[in-house]
């Protein structure tokens, strides 16, 4: 079948590596969310013991995923902090069971914390997820420097406790302010020498509704970095909300989504559901 994806062959130009071996997003990858938390925003991927992690590691790889991305803070609206303490032992004994049980797996660690990272990528992760461009933690940066991991830079603004509810009202569009937040960002990160680096635009964070939509639709203007684009809407409050539903009863306005995330060149789909997600690459880019 025709490849249905955007006219673009930035996203076909880039490569990232991953343990000596270099990955092409020509067909995406999919990316399966593993919380080791107490209150992720979806109640059902919640995973409150080993058994139940190891398990949905196994139907996440089985079903397609390319990465698991495992998280041991919750950063939805409202979210019950947690210590740095209590997230490194989360991280390290999961990410420790996920590599004995799953040696050969891409795992992904969701944190905006430089000893968490420093720690799990001691114990064999493949790459960081950071929801805060590295402004959270200053030693963040430090250890990406060190590591020679690739890295997921997402665009947020304002603070951990405001990036959620800030009323921004910028002379500049959306995209204007992305493409500027990560030139900046990327300037950076090459001066500390990290080169395999992710995008993600940060659907649901430092946004308006209105704002994600525009987003969602404008995303192939992203492609212009050479980057891979990571999206990640799955059962988010852009669409719970918008349909006046809950996340449970969100899979199918998932699925639109992600659907027109991959026309748009989506790299890498984060999701609950790979299932649905695997049909979706097959459908339209194999």
């Amino acid at each position: 079948m025709q490849n249905s994806r955007v006219e673009d062959t930035n996203y076909k130009d880039n490569r990232i590596q991953f343990n000596g071996i270099l990955m092409d997003f020509t067909v995406p990858k999919i990316m399966g969310i593993l919380n080791v938390t107490e209150d992720s925003f979806f109640s059902e991927s919640r995973l409150k013991s080993d058994s139940e992690l190891l398990k949905m590691a196994e139907k996440h790889l089985s079903e397609g995923a390319t990465f698991l991305d495992l998280g041991g803070f919750s950063t939805r609206p409202g979210a019950v902090d947690v210590d740095e303490k209590t997230e490194q032992l989360r991280i390290q004994s999961a990410l420790r069971q996920l590599k004995t049980e799953f040696p050969d797996a891409l795992i992904s660690i969701d944190t905006f914390r430089g000893e968490v990272a420093r720690t799990a990528i001691g114990e064999g992760a493949s790459m960081i997820n950071d929801i805060s461009g590295f402004q959270f933690d200053e030693t963040l940066l430090d250890v990406l420097a060190a590591a020679t991991i690739p890295y997921v830079l997402m665009h947020v603004e304002g603070t951990f406790e405001t990036m959620h509810n800030m009323a921004i009202s910028p002379a500049a569009g959306i995209i204007k302010r992305l493409t500027d937040y990560f030139e900046k960002k990327l300037a950076v990160l090459g001066e500390k020498g990290v080169k395999d680096v992710v995008l993600d635009p940060g659907f649901g964070f430092s946004k308006t509704m209105e704002e994600n939509y525009e987003l969602l639709q404008r995303m192939d203007e992203l492609l212009v970095f050479k980057k891979p684009l990571l999206v990640g809407v799955s059962r988010k409050s852009m669409i719970y909300k918008k349909l006046g539903i809950t996340p449970e009863e969100s899979l199918n306005g998932t699925t639109v989504l992600n659907t027109l995330a991959v026309t748009k060149g989506a790299g890498i789909l984060r999701v609950h559901d790979v299932r649905t997600c695997s049909e979706i690459i097959d459908l339209l880019c194999r």
